[in-house]
């Protein structure tokens, strides 16, 4: 595999470039005519070549082709088409402004492909989400959610009601990498999942990939979720926001110095608590229960070929109770990315950011007090670079580092007078690499994007743990200085895409891709909660691999109106872990030994049918797949079923404008129940009962469904009015589906030496909602 990926990059490279003689290049960027916004995958289109390109995701572009005359096409979703006749015959720096377009009423798109179409692009098991489409999906509490709609999409199965923790295609939740303008967002809850960590009111772009991720993306095994801000308006200011019946958001926005540099500020917070307080109930006056997120950006124009982009965010949960219980978390990052321009076929950024989670659980009871507090850091560095060499050819390469510090628990505990201080082992783990990508097209049919990642871990200083063979003992411990490297681990990840044109509306896609992952998660459940713990590659946990595979075929109609895929997909994954029956894992600095460690399988089909155009939109996807997980030490060594399996998983979204101003929505979903492990018998040691149980995940659950209905209302604009409003009124959970959260096993009231089965439901009657939204 490496040598043919080696041949495909320099063979084909240089056998186009001894013949680029006569080629000229035109680059530049295409934004937004009214906000100077960077339009992120606009196309531009060489109409007597019928060839290509797209803009990056700093609105950048660049394609090399002979000398000529050309029509050049520039196109984006709900934008007016741009046309320029130029006679190439030099390199031309051409920057393009596109008009929003106004459609009429049966020609509304809000979900669709531009006419150089996403199935002509070497993008298998890849889905972008515009925000638009993001905002007719009926929305939990008049909250529009980004990770609920990608829980929609075939091979995305939801981490359960209530939770915006989400697998894909059959990996555990850890294995997916969600990044905030590249940083890393470790959590992206709120209120223990009902809401995400992202306002959709600052966000531009939102990518996903589940398979054939490209080199420039590593770290985790299943999936990347690349999620970007917009840059705010640099022509005029500009305000929007929303009243809604839980929470409120407020975004305001405008240039620094005109067409040179803009901001963007936007807040979002929950209110429950303040009406507690005018409650006479003591206990309900003194419950705070809430969250907060803040987005902020900055960009300016350093001349033609510099530009500089300053973004931060920071959000914060608080649940209190009676000032006795008290638990917070939350995520903060920051992006500071250096684009520079160094020739119209060499394109480069530098990105360095930082990411936090923490959370903090404490309690007081009368003399009685505890502390609890642990976090996760990140500092990363990136520089990467996109050369053009030819219109054939869009090479990428780049080198990153990344430093993760681990404080995985600091307790306090106080009880008459008595002080006590735990302190888990702090660690921390450096990632550095490099990575190398060219996609080239062998023909004009046949595309391929060959890549190559190569990255390795270090520990710097704390402790290692040596343990016995059955790794149920501590024989030894090796204590490190603090800047000592050591245990090493390293890996080299091949990846290969293809994408082969059947037609113009039709195309065959293939991929490969081999990961690595330093990190793991050590949780016994399968929804993230905020007190999860990280731990990075050692000499006992190894880091996790993932060979996937996937072909797929993509269809579309003539005019873009109807999208079809199926896709099927193969992952054998390596050093997964699991816990010991009955594992201690609470304030544990050695959890090493109550870790088994296996293998896993995953396969499934996907299938997708979208409507683009006309008054009725949106997408129908179901997924038939398999997971399932082979670990020593559980089910006595055979296969078993992962937490996650879920062999059915079927999501209809729609949206309907019934006139210019009113539009319903509708999402209904259906998937198989949860695995569990379950009692199954019980015996009684002198007084204490003891649970005998299953198979490990031997029961499923019942199945999940649920409908959600919206309607929007656009009122009535004043003619020269700027001035924009609507209501929408959301009513989650239509006929009260009491979905299983969990099952507890418990004594039977009526008698104590039988043992009875109780159905946890988060939600279990209809809750509406109503919000009012406006913009200025």
């Amino acid at each position: 595999m490496k040598q043919l990926i080696v041949c495909l990059f320099f063979g084909l490279f240089f056998q186009n470039l001894s013949n680029a003689q006569q080629n000229f290049t035109i680059s530049g960027n295409i934004k937004d005519a009214e906000t100077g916004e960077d339009l992120i995958g606009a196309t531009v289109e060489i109409k007597e070549l019928i060839t290509g390109t797209s803009a990056n995701v700093y609105g950048f572009y660049s394609i090399t082709v002979p000398k000529g005359k050309y029509q050049v096409i520039i196109r984006f979703l709900g934008y007016k088409d741009e046309s320029l006749t130029i006679d190439l015959n030099k390199n031309l720096d051409i920057d393009f402004s596109l008009k929003p377009a106004v459609a009429e009423l049966n020609e509304v798109v809000i979900s669709a492909s531009n006419d150089v179409s996403e199935i002509q692009e070497n993008k298998g098991s890849v889905s972008k989400l515009n925000i638009t489409t993001i905002k007719k999906v009926p929305a939990f509490m008049g909250e529009v959610d980004v990770m609920r709609t990608l829980q929609s999409l075939p091979g995305v199965q939801s981490g359960g009601e209530g939770t915006t923790g989400f697998f894909v295609r059959g990996g555990s939740i850890d294995q997916n990498l969600v990044t905030l303008d590249e940083a890393t967002i470790y959590n992206s809850s709120h209120l223990l999942g009902f809401f995400s960590v992202f306002n959709a009111d600052v966000i531009n772009d939102v990518e996903i990939y589940k398979g054939g991720i490209p080199a420039n993306f590593g770290g985790r095994l299943s999936s990347v979720v690349d999620i970007r801000l917009r840059d705010g308006n640099n022509k005029n200011f500009a305000a929007s926001g929303g009243l809604g019946t839980i929470a409120s958001r407020f975004t305001v926005e405008g240039p620094i110095v005109k067409d040179k540099s803009s901001f963007i500020v936007s807040g979002r917070r929950t209110y429950a608590d303040l009406f507690l307080k005018m409650s006479n109930d003591q206990t309900l006056k003194t419950t705070n229960i809430y969250f907060y997120d803040l987005n902020g950006k900055v960009n300016f124009q350093l001349g033609k070929k510099d530009r500089i982009f300053i973004s931060a965010y920071i959000g914060e949960d608080l649940l209190n109770f009676k000032n006795e219980i008290g638990w917070n978390w939350g995520n903060a990052s920051a992006t500071f990315r250096w684009n520079h321009i160094f020739s119209n076929k060499l394109f480069a950024n530098l990105t360095t950011t930082y990411s936090k989670f923490n959370y903090r659980l404490n309690s007081s009871f009368q003399a009685s007090k505890y502390d609890w507090k642990a976090n996760i850091k990140e500092y990363n560095s990136k520089i990467e670079f996109t050369y053009y060499p030819l219109n054939k050819h869009t090479v990428k390469f780049g080198v990153f580092t990344t430093l993760n510090k681990f404080e995985p628990g600091i307790v306090d505990v106080t009880n008459n007078e008595i002080y006590a201080n735990i302190e888990l082992d702090k660690r921390q783990a450096l990632q550095t690499g490099i990575f190398l990508s060219d996609e080239f097209k062998i023909s004009e049919k046949f595309v391929v994007n060959a890549g190559l990642r190569f990255s390795n871990q270090n520990l710097i200083g704390g402790k290692s743990y040596i343990y016995n063979q059955n790794n149920t003992e501590t024989i030894d411990t090796v204590e490190y200085s603090k800047n000592q490297f050591h245990t090493p681990n390293f890996g080299i990840e091949p990846r290969v895409s293809f994408n082969y044109s059947l037609s113009s509306n039709s195309a065959l896609k293939a991929s490969y891709a081999k990961m690595q992952q330093y990190l793991h998660l050590v949780s016994n459940n399968t929804a993230s909660i905020p007190l999860d713990i990280y731990l990075p590659s050692n000499n006992y946990l190894k880091p996790q691999w993932a060979d996937q595979f996937a072909l797929g075929y993509f269809k579309s109609t003539n005019k873009k109106t109807y999208e079809f895929s199926a896709e099927i997909y193969y992952k054998l994954m390596q050093n997964q872990i699991d816990f010991k029956d009955n594992a201690d894992l609470l304030l544990n600095n050695q959890i090493e030994k109550e870790i088994l460690i296996g293998k896993g399988n995953a396969y499934g089909i996907e299938f997708q049918i979208k409507k683009n155009a006309g008054k009725l939109n949106g997408w129908i996807s179901y997924t038939l797949s398999r997971s399932t997980r082979n670990i020593e030490g559980i089910n006595n060594n055979k296969t078993f079923l992962a937490r996650q399996d879920k062999p059915h998983v079927l999501n209809l979204v729609m949206s309907y404008q019934l006139t210019k101003r009113v539009q319903v929505g509708a999402a209904w979903n259906f998937s198989s129940g949860q695995n569990v492990t379950l009692p199954t018998g019980k015996y009684y040691f002198g007084d204490v009962m003891v649970p005998v149980y299953s198979s490990r995940n031997d029961y499923r659950l019942p199945s999940n469904h649920r409908l959600d209905l919206s309607l929007t209302i656009d009122t009535k604009k004043k003619e020269g009015s700027k001035f924009e409003s609507s209501w929408n009124i959301s009513l989650y959970n239509v006929y009260a589906r009491k979905n299983p959260f969990t099952v507890q096993i418990r004594e039977s009231k009526e008698n104590s030496r039988k043992m009875e089965a109780v159905q946890l439901s988060l939600i279990g009657t209809i809750i509406p909602s109503i919000t009012y939204n406006f913009k200025f």
